[in-house]
């Protein structure tokens, strides 16, 4: 469960383009896609249909000739070649792809994917030297190397050549004796797509030993698509049609091992999405690397034996029921140390007793729970290995950076890094970060984002919920819509799963809506049966027992809040009439209003607190601003500013016609409406 410092929704009026209507897409797509500024049916079409024409350049990167025309020496010389990956889902995707790809061209392959417990991330002088014994005379690094330059000095003087290709940040200083370096990330590289994954990253140069792109890219899509899916890549044009391209090959004919990981996770014959990668398959092939076994997952993704496939895939499912047990037991063990750690500071928490391939998730949960970077240290003979997530808008890498001086090594994303530090300098290292932290707080901590206010719950049928399908792949940069729905009454609060889970129905508008929310318990939720909420959601089709049906999969719930929209009603009521329909007054909500304020000398209010201290307790707050608005309209108060209703005064001269008013004609008009296919 996520707790949200603040939720971002958009109150003005949703455009519909008559033109997707007409060309027969669904109402909701349509607002999304409008949205997205895909307003036309061509524009809309071109982004669904992710044609291969984002399809970029291999040779745009800078260095891609010089590592093929390294590889085909090699392969001329018949050379050994060692793929040398990383230990995470990107990493051992990308290791499979370089590898048989590599093997296709005619070269002995060496694969090699560190132990995450004894190695480490990246390059190392002891790996260096075991291939290199081996026979090694080049390695091709995939998802790492990019800051290696003391190993890849060190192969240079072995006789050994590197050829570099990552995407991870390039520090001011590349490694110098490099046959190539294949990264978008580099300053002078041109290539345009900078969000590649590594596993994208090896794929581009597949394509550039080939001719023949598409063929490379069907070849090696389901590796692709999980890779990029997995390390959370911004899904731009070219990254959204590598990953749909292998969504689709993983629903119509997965490869052995992906399909008997499918049969063992449970997926058995649902449907394909970037979530079902993301929440089923990845975190199985990342249990393995996390916990030493990186070999089970690549041997799984490039099995051909259904029978082996099956045992290899129970053995990842097994691994992952274990990394989940060790992340709660971390979770919990941290959670203890910080009884009394200070507020508001990033958290720094190190033990001999954790393990290193789980505490990233655990300082996930961490980064959550309490609002701020969270970074969980593994020590060993003096030496701190750690894991760091960002909160927020935090960059964690620049941190990082700027207490280098305290570090041994470093590297990662703006979200997410790896450490290395002396166990004597974890007290400057903390304090340095601290003080960066002081000065670089961030504008805003979790931020839930909705796409769309609902303020008509006919919107929400299984065929508009069905076609939200044709947005995928979702993800970074893509990802979910989040609708959302203010002022509905909770019913029906049960637990589930062993009561980790809650399922609850709301009544918004006469309809009822069920609602599932994950990961939260009723304590956790603290909201009970009859409250008015506001909530937060994915709209999702649930099968069960043969039957489908509407379901919400809640992402925040919170206590109904009037606040903003009266806000937004009194600065500029005819941006926010439109989802103002539930709230139009009804004449006895005037007089009861009326009766309230009748009495009242002088101003009703100079700000929105002293103005709804005279609303009903029966009253919507925001049928009572409305109440207020129209008879400002009509001059039964007035105002001392013409555009604002909170500093006003009764006229108590005048008498005024209800249904002179053009804002009521308007509301009640808005309310006719109910029931038609409209927002």
């Amino acid at each position: 469960m996520i707790v949200y410092d603040r939720w971002k929704i958009e109150y003005s009026e949703p455009l519909l383009p008559s033109s997707l209507k007409q060309a027969g897409f669904p109402t909701l797509l349509s607002l999304l896609l409008c949205q997205k500024g895909f307003d036309t049916a061509e524009k809309a079409r071109d982004f669904l249909d992710s044609s291969f024409d984002s399809f970029e350049d291999p040779f745009l990167f800078k260095d891609m000739r010089a590592a093929v025309n390294r590889i085909r020496s090699a392969i001329i010389a018949k050379e050994s070649v060692a793929v040398f990956g990383d230990y995470d889902v990107d990493g051992i995707t990308a290791t499979c792809l370089m590898t048989d790809c590599l093997a296709r061209c005619g070269l002995s392959v060496v694969p090699y994917i560190p132990d995450r417990i004894n190695e480490g991330y990246g390059l190392n002088r002891e790996a260096v030297l075991k291939l290199y014994n081996q026979g090694v005379s080049l390695i091709v690094t995939v998802d790492c190397g990019i800051t290696a330059e003391d190993e890849v000095t060190y192969a240079k003087s072995l006789g050994m050549d590197v050829i570099i290709t990552d995407h991870h940040e390039c520090q001011s200083q590349l490694p110098s004796c490099a046959a190539a370096i294949i990264d978008p990330k580099r300053e002078d590289c041109s290539y345009p797509n900078k969000d590649l994954a590594g596993v994208g990253v090896a794929l581009k140069l597949a394509c550039a030993l080939s001719t023949d792109y598409k063929k490379v890219l069907s070849l090696y899509s389901e590796w692709v698509a999980i890779g990029t899916i997995a390390d959370v890549m911004e899904l731009s044009p070219e990254n959204r049609l590598l990953v749909k391209t292998g969504i689709e090959k993983i629903s119509s004919s997965p490869s052995v091992g992906i399909a008997a990981l499918l049969d063992k996770s449970g997926i058995g014959e649902k449907k394909i999405s970037s979530t079902t990668i993301g929440f089923s398959i990845a975190p199985r092939i990342n249990a393995a690397g996390r916990l030493g076994h990186a070999a089970i997952a690549y041997e799984l993704l490039r099995c051909s034996d259904p029978e082996k496939a099956n045992q290899l895939a129970e053995e990842l499912c097994d691994l992952n029921r274990k990394r989940q047990q060790l992340e709660t037991e971390i979770w919990e063990d941290a959670t203890r140390l910080l009884t009394d750690f200070p507020a508001g500071n990033p958290i720094v928490l190190e033990s001999p007793s954790w393990h290193p391939g789980v505490v990233g998730i655990a300082a996930s949960r961490l980064a959550e729970q309490f609002s701020v970077p969270a970074i969980m240290i593994c020590l060993k003979d003096g030496i701190g290995k750690g894991s760091c997530r960002s909160y927020g808008s935090f960059n964690i890498f620049e941190a990082l950076s700027a207490c280098s001086k305290y570090l041994i090594s470093f590297g990662g994303h703006a979200q997410a890094a790896g450490l290395t530090v002396q166990e004597q300098q974890l007290p400057a290292f903390k304090t340095a970060l601290t003080e960066y932290y002081n000065h670089h707080l961030p504008e805003e901590g979790a931020v839930l984002s909705c796409d769309l206010l609902i303020t008509d719950p006919s919107l929400l049928t299984k065929e508009n919920v069905q076609a939200l399908d044709l947005l995928e792949p979702f993800g970074n940069g893509n990802p979910t819509p989040v609708f959302c729905i203010s002022g509905a009454e909770l019913c029906d609060v049960h637990p589930i799963g062993a009561g980790k889970h809650l399922r609850f129905r709301i009544k918004y508008n006469e309809k009822l809506l069920d609602c599932v929310y994950f990961s939260c318990t009723e304590n956790q939720f603290g909201l009970h049966s009859g409250d008015l909420v506001d909530v937060a959601f994915h709209a999702k089709i649930n099968e069960f027992n043969g039957t489908s049906s509407v379901q919400l999969q809640i992402l925040s719930a919170k206590p109904h809040s009037p606040t903003e929209l009266c806000e937004k009603l009194i600065s500029d009521p005819s941006s926010v009439l439109w989802c103002c329909g539930d709230y139009c007054p009804s004449r006895a909500d005037f007089i009861s209003a009326w009766k309230n304020i009748k009495s009242i000398t002088g101003s009703l209010g100079g700000d929105l607190p002293a103005l709804l201290q005279h609303c009903p307790g029966d009253l919507p707050e925001e049928k009572y601003i409305l109440t207020l608005l129209v008879w400002n309209e009509l001059g039964l108060i007035e105002s001392s500013q013409s555009d604002s209703v909170l500093n006003t005064a009764i006229n108590r001269n005048r008498k005024v016609d209800l249904e002179e008013s053009d804002l009521l004609s308007k509301l009640k008009s808005l309310n006719k409406e109910r029931g038609a296919d409209n927002v």
